[in-house]
């Protein structure tokens, strides 16, 4: 293929549109064409939707929505530059985390809930006309929620917000069991805090729907007591096992009045006993004491007189003192004794 002669008519155009884009005046229409294609063309993400906007004011049907009769749309798209506007919002489900409020129980208790909840926006359409921006969603779902919250906190007890579980049975020592369900129990709930945050769910989510907006779940984070309430609450657990404690303090001084009836009966038994022993053995010893004494009273006559003898001596020696007066008759067997010794006379000198 031959080239083209230098004079050739596109050679020359391709030449003139060089200059032009050299010139001042090209740079600025290369600059202007960039900005008119730019604010035509935009793209949408899968995670976010757009709303368009002429003046401020909506134009069209929402672009790659939650909306179940939406058509994907994410990709590249057109608007009018300088005229229309892209609004974009989150297509992925967000999280609300509510400050906590404090609210008062059915039973009179002031209690501080702190809940969060997850959301998202299903008509971006509605969503833009009535919120305008994620902010404003925001305020508007705590005024709703916290509303909702206290209207249902308020018509239940502390206890069915703070158990979750109707049937649950917590861990008992075998012990405990035998002192009632007041000791070491639950106390019993009619719903539980499940049910509570469904009709928290149930009351707030028909309100978030006006906003375009689907509340997805609703629960409750934390629950603090007030200083009030928590004194109350330790009142209460020191009541139990102040029950507790006196239960056991009771069944060990039943053990102890056991092992002291015990230990005195064992001691009775045992004194018994040795007094049993004791006597046997004294009666033993006294009747070999008396079977001597038999024998040494029976060998002679002269032995008896000495035994009755030295048996009277120990008697005068246990009955008469140096201050005794001791009256007699002169025929008593006592003073026979006392008798022969005067008539024996005083006794003779030493030789």
């Amino acid at each position: 293929m031959s080239p083209l002669p230098i004079n050739h008519p596109l050679l020359q155009f391709a030449r003139r549109v060089g200059d032009f884009l050299v010139s001042p005046a090209g740079v600025v229409a290369a600059v202007v064409a960039a900005i008119v294609i730019f604010g035509c063309a935009y793209t949408v993400d899968q995670t976010e939707q757009v709303v368009i906007t002429q003046f401020g004011s909506p134009v069209g049907q929402p672009i790659n929505s939650n909306a179940p009769d939406a058509a994907p749309g994410a990709g590249l798209h057109f608007k009018i530059p300088f005229v229309q506007t892209a609004n974009r919002f989150e297509k992925r489900i967000l999280e609300w985390d509510g400050p906590p409020s404090e609210m008062t129980t059915r039973d009179k208790l002031y209690i501080v809930v702190d809940t969060f909840a997850r959301w998202r926006i299903v008509d971006p359409l509605v969503y833009f006309q009535s919120l305008r921006d994620e902010r404003s969603a925001m305020s508007r779902i705590d005024d709703i929620i916290g509303s909702e919250t206290r209207n249902v906190v308020a018509r239940h007890d502390l206890v069915e917000l703070v158990r979750s579980d109707k049937g649950r049975m917590p861990e008992q020592d075998a012990a405990l069991a035998q002192a009632g369900a007041a000791v070491g129990g639950l106390a019993p709930i009619r719903f539980g805090r499940k049910e509570l945050e469904r009709e928290i769910f149930t009351a707030a989510a028909p309100k978030m729907h006006l906003w375009g907006i689907e509340l997805l779940d609703v629960r409750v984070k934390r629950l603090n007591y007030k200083e009030g309430v928590i004194e109350k609450i330790y009142d209460r657990m020191i009541s139990e096992r102040m029950q507790i404690a006196e239960r056991f303090r009771s069944e060990g001084a039943g053990e102890a009045a056991k092992i002291e009836g015990r230990k005195e009966l064992d001691l009775r038994r045992i004194q018994s006993d040795a007094y049993r022993k004791v006597q046997q053995i004294k009666g033993t010893a006294d009747a070999q004491a008396s079977e001597i004494y038999a024998r040494g009273y029976t060998a002679s006559p002269r032995a008896a007189d000495f035994y009755a003898f030295q048996k009277t001596l120990d008697t005068y020696r246990t009955a008469l003192g140096a201050d005794s007066t001791l009256i007699l008759t002169t025929d008593s067997d006592f003073f026979r004794l006392l008798k022969q010794v005067e008539s024996a006379g005083p006794p003779a000198p030493p030789r």
